[in-house]
């Protein structure tokens, strides 16, 4: 086994790399390494939000469609926690406030649905949307902390150059090997979130249009109604 080989993968091994880092570099691995968890936290969060949510929201339409009576329906389904039922008692409170009277005004009582389900259904968006910034935070802003680190390293290899009058890649190698880990950990962080933001950005679009069809069906349903109401 060749010793100068095996002290070199050693020497350049991401622990040593990290322990022989000054504190600026460290505190860049450290943050990154942070950012990286809380991005892979969130990203199973939002995986079991989204699929869950999707699931239960197309049972909870399901039903809703075969059901005989809104009223019934409304007392079994009226407290869900679900986006959709959310947008249906929405539209069931609005409804029941504007034929409460003897005289319907059925122009403004449509105008009337279709914003307080589209107010419900932006609601419900922005709920599922929470923290999801985060990720696309983490997925712009990581690759420049890395790069950071990087620059720090490489001022601090040509230091080291300067200090010791040797250009050779033992004096070099260290310090630069740093910086990269640095560049290496800042990627680490970023990929991930970008890629879970784009997709997990795709689910609640199909969740937004999927409840802005219930709404639009919904409201049409109402309609019939007044369009037989006196």
């Amino acid at each position: 086994m060749n010793p100068v080989l095996t002290m070199d993968s050693a020497t350049l091994s991401p622990i040593h790399l990290f322990l022989q880092a000054d504190l600026v570099v460290k505190g860049v691995m450290i943050g990154l390494l942070l950012a990286s968890i809380w991005t892979w936290a969130l990203i199973g969060a939002f995986w079991r939000r989204i699929g869950k949510t999707r699931k239960a929201m197309v049972r909870f339409e399901r039903d809703f469609w075969k059901a005989e009576d809104i009223d019934v329906f409304y007392k079994a389904e009226g407290e869900n926690d679900l986006p959709s039922a959310r947008v249906f008692a929405a539209g069931v409170t609005e409804w029941r406030r504007s034929t409460a009277g003897g005289t319907i005004d059925k122009s403004g009582t449509r105008e009337r649905l279709a914003t307080t389900m589209g107010a419900a259904v932006a609601g419900e968006i922005d709920k599922l949307s929470d923290r999801l910034n985060v990720l696309a935070t983490v997925g712009s802003v990581a690759p420049f902390v890395g790069l950071f680190g990087t620059v720090w390293g490489i001022m601090r290899s040509f230091t080291s150059i300067a200090a010791a009058q040797n250009t050779s890649l033992a004096v070099v190698a260290p310090g630069i090997a740093e910086a990269l880990f640095a560049t290496a950990i800042g990627l680490f962080a970023a990929i991930p979130a970008v890629i879970a933001y784009n997709r997990f950005s795709h689910g609640i679009n199909r969740i937004e249009a999927s409840l802005n069809r219930f709404a639009d069906g919904f409201h049409t349903t109402l309609s019939r109604q007044l369009d037989g109401s006196r």
